[in-house]
């Protein structure tokens, strides 16, 4: 079970002046093994090319895997830190909002593995997402 103390109102609270901050992440839903999460596109979040910058799709997944793995620490767990991401992006928006949906396939007591899929504007996947947490004593 995701942690009581983990809500959305804390994690937003939380990110207030980071970059996820920036970005207007809003977190839509945290329950078992998954963790959701969206932003809404802004002009300066694009590559030169006009369309949604890579870095922008990442944040997007890796903060929603990063706040999984925060609200699923294993009891007297400090923290985590990520130790490798991988990503395949599968197409691209200009406008609208983004999503992703951030689904654990490990949740162990060292490590946690989450995988992620961003969708846009009808549900169109731009990218699939997989990151490895290690966990911090």
């Amino acid at each position: 079970m995701p942690r009581a103390d983990v809500t959305a109102d804390r994690l937003h609270e939380k990110q207030a002046g980071s970059l996820p901050g920036r970005y207007g992440l809003v977190v839509t839903r945290i329950e078992e093994g998954r963790l959701d999460a969206e932003f809404l596109i802004q002009p300066w979040m694009l590559a030169p090319n006009g369309y949604l910058h890579a870095a922008s799709v990442l944040l997007l997944a890796d903060t929603a895997a990063g706040y999984a793995s925060f609200a699923h620490l294993p009891e007297g767990a400090k923290n985590f830190t990520t130790i490798e991401l991988k990503s395949n992006f599968l197409g691209t928006v200009r406008e609208g909002a983004i999503r992703t949906e951030c689904r654990a396939e490990h949740l162990g007591r060292t490590t946690h593995v989450w995988s992620a899929t961003v969708l846009g504007p009808a549900d169109r996947k731009l990218a699939l997402f997989r990151c490895t947490q290690l966990i911090l004593w």
